[in-house]
């Protein structure tokens, strides 16, 4: 037993040190032990906390959570490395192993210890140290180490990487491993060796593709039948340096309130390494390589070197927008894997900074007093008013607004801010009269859309004085009232008086004087007296007439002085007309529809009339004077307006003539006799056929056309009796002898 012990812990002493001379032969830092073999004299025994020898471990990022672990329960290795004795002791035994592990690495080393006894009772377990390392432990003696390889490694391939062991291996036995990486995708990457466990990479691995493996190993006799296993075989991607740090974007944008206090945050520079996060390899720290512009200071920001923050460093008086040389600033930032040591790799990024402006600078007037001449009567703007400000343009604390804080009690004048050149433009809305005040003193304040900065405020600057000098101009007559409105009877004579019109002239200091004349009369019904102003009738006033609305008549006269540049004004004239009963009444409607049939024969008419109360209705309807007319019709009232018409006696269908007499209320009243055509028509089951109610009027022409016929037939073939060509034989001559007969029949029906 104690000889199949020894031969297998000289097998696992050679290949950690296989393991480690090839470790070394890698180029860099290669975490781990950086040796992997110790030895220590036994002196018969061993002392509390006595260093017995230096272990040398290095995880390449600094041995951050480094812990170890003997397999002797009695030593440990202490904060500076040393392996000691936990107390004072005799029995150690002749080997032990140590394992040290933390995120970045993990590695066994082997201490012989020379001269010792060996230690009894010693198993396996206590050899290998299963009993404390927990990631070697394992029910079954198959034991698969978790073993490590560098990425990148160069050829030649297959590299050996480490070795699976089995105390009960015989001749008959072999290894084998399957999983990702060996007999699946990705196929071939790792190789064992049958018959002495060795495990081998083929091929360059990539740990940011794939950082670890986990493959399973077994052992079976030569006809496949499973002897041990499968135990897990994990094996670690070492990471390399190999990636730069990059940024996600080539340019970043920021910027900063100018006045901002020292250490203000302008904006977060942040890049990603794909190489392993646990190591130094994707450890960052960012740096500013170049400031453009340099002025006033190369270092007016600082970023941080691990969070990427850029702060200011500039002073708050000197972060004024308005005097750097430059509102925007470009920064080259590097960011540094390793920690930002030497050797570590670099990206760059640009960072533009851009200094926004407050509102800390007031308007100013560029003059403290404006001056502007405005016509008497014109609008418009009258003068621009400038400013200066030192803020960003564009903005609310450039952009101006003006008042008018005095010298404007009836609102004659406004100002409005140009949005292109932020001038004021003061602007006369109220025409201005020379007559009434010569000059005109504003007082004008500007402000800024946005407030100003607390320890800013607006001062004399930022208010001006305007003078206003009105400029006389020779304005037109003005007419009062305007509109003139009178009241007058229509059809009063002609040459009546209307109306005076009165217009005086604005321009009081000159003597000037007026002429009427008729701007607009659409119905020619006026006429102007051109220096006195009196309006008279040159037509009759018809209050029916189309040029009259809601009986008002509306003229427009014109008024013109006699300056050197005359001028003239316009006023209105409206009539309001008064009725005269100078309108006959009429009937409506002019045609109606009764049945033949008595008891059904009514309709209703009523009176019409353009003129107005009470010179219209109410209206009396009656029968005309013509004698015999009450036998058959009977006309009675029905309203003011309305009358009933009744056929008294049954009468054939046909068309009548009915006379009436319609006499309105006026005073005196007037009458209108007229006549209204009746058709008597068929009435049957609420339907009227007023089909065969022609006219006698119709029935003679129709006659006479047949007569015009039959001349047109005797002058062209002779006339029937006589020579009697051939084209007019006796059944021709038969038949319009009965045309004629039968129309005179019926012309008499009719009658």
């Amino acid at each position: 037993m104690e000889i199949g012990i020894r031969i297998l812990i000289v097998f696992l002493v050679s290949q950690v040190v296989h393991i480690g001379a090839q470790k070394e032969g890698e180029e860099g830092c290669v975490p781990g032990f950086q040796v992997k073999e110790y030895q220590v004299e036994y002196n018969g025994g061993f002392q509390k906390d006595h260093p017995l020898t230096q272990v040398f471990f290095d995880d390449c990022a600094g041995n951050e959570g480094l812990a170890f672990e003997v397999s002797h329960p009695d030593f440990q290795v202490d904060e500076e490395m040393n392996l000691v004795a936990r107390r004072d002791m005799m029995d150690s035994g002749t080997v032990m192993f140590i394992h040290g592990v933390n995120e970045q690495a993990d590695d066994m080393a082997q201490v012989d210890i020379v001269g010792a006894p060996p230690r009894s009772p010693q198993t396996l377990r206590e050899i290998l140290g299963l009993g404390q390392i927990q990631p070697y432990r394992s029910k079954r003696a198959l034991f698969a180490p978790r073993m490590h390889v560098n990425e990148n490694m160069e050829p030649p391939f297959p590299k050996v990487i480490g070795t699976v062991m089995s105390p009960g291996m015989e001749n008959d036995h072999i290894f084998h491993m399957t999983g990702s990486g060996a007999d699946q995708d990705p196929k071939g990457v790792f190789t064992i060796n049958r018959v002495t466990g060795e495990v081998s990479v083929s091929q360059e691995l990539d740990r940011e593709a794939i950082s670890s493996y986990t493959l399973e190993v077994s052992v079976t006799d030569l006809s496949g039948k499973l002897v041990e296993g499968p135990v897990a075989l994990l094996v670690d991607v070492n990471d390399q340096n190999d990636n730069r740090p990059i940024f996600k974007e080539t340019r970043y944008a920021g910027e900063v309130l100018e006045g901002s206090p020292t250490g203000t945050v302008v904006m977060t520079m942040t890049a990603e390494d794909a190489d392993d996060p646990r190591l130094q390899n994707a450890v960052l720290r960012y740096n500013i390589v170049r400031q453009s512009p340099d002025k006033p200071s190369p270092n007016m920001f600082y970023i941080n070197p691990e969070s990427g923050n850029i702060v200011t460093v500039i002073s708050p008086t000197l972060l004024d927008r308005e005097t750097l040389p430059t509102t925007q600033y470009e920064l080259e930032i590097v960011a540094q894997d390793m920690k930002g040591r030497d050797v570590g790799l670099t990206g760059t990024a640009t960072a533009t900074i851009t200094i926004t402006d407050k509102n800390d600078h007031a308007p100013e007037f560029t003059h403290s007093l404006f001056q502007a001449n405005v016509d008497e009567g014109s609008t418009g703007v009258a003068v621009n008013l400038t400013v200066d400000d030192r803020d960003d343009p564009a903005t609310g604390a450039w952009r101006a607004i003006y008042s008018i804080i005095n010298g404007d009690p009836t609102q004659n004048f406004e100002i409005q801010t140009n949005p292109d050149n932020n001038e004021g433009m003061l602007s006369v809305v109220k025409p201005l009269d020379y007559e009434s005040v010569v000059f005109h003193t504003l007082l004008i304040k500007v402000e800024n859309e946005d407030p100003l900065v607390p320890d800013v405020g607006y001062g004399s600057s930022s208010t001006a004085t305007v003078h206003i000098t009105v400029l006389d101009v020779n304005e037109g007559p003005v007419f009062f009232p305007d509109p003139l409105q009178v009241t007058k009877m229509e059809n009063i004579p002609l040459g009546s008086f209307v109306a005076l019109l009165n217009a005086t002239d604005p321009d009081v200091l000159q003597s000037q004087s007026i002429r009427f004349a008729v701007l607009r009369d659409p119905a020619n019904w006026l006429s102007v007296n051109p220096v006195r102003g009196t309006v008279n009738t040159s037509a009759n006033l018809d209050r029916e007439s189309p040029y009259v609305h809601d009986n008002k008549y509306t003229a427009i006269f014109m008024a013109t002085d006699n300056g050197s540049r005359p001028a003239s004004g316009t006023g209105t004239l409206v009539i309001h007309l008064e009725d005269y009963n100078d309108n006959a009444p009429y009937v409506h409607p002019s045609v109606v529809r009764v049945c033949e049939d008595t008891k059904d024969s009514v309709v209703i008419v009523g009176g019409r009339d353009r003129d107005i109360h009470p010179n219209a209705g109410p209206f009396k309807i009656e029968l005309g004077k013509q004698p015999g007319l009450e036998k058959t019709w009977k006309v009675s009232r029905v309203n003011n307006t309305h009358a009933q018409i009744m056929l008294l006696q049954s009468m054939k269908r046909a068309n009548y003539q009915l006379p009436l007499v319609v006499t309105d209320s006026g005073l005196p009243p007037l009458s209108n006799s007229t006549e209204i055509k009746v058709q008597v028509c068929t009435c049957k089951k609420n339907r009227m056929d007023c089909s065969s109610a022609g006219s006698v009027c119709s029935n003679l022409m129709m006659l006479l056309g047949l007569v015009l016929l039959s001349l047109f037939y005797a002058v062209s073939s002779g006339q029937c009796g006589n020579s009697r060509p051939v084209i007019c034989d006796e059944t021709y001559c038969s038949l319009l002898a009965t045309l004629k007969r039968n129309s005179i029949s019926h012309l008499r029906h009719q009658a």
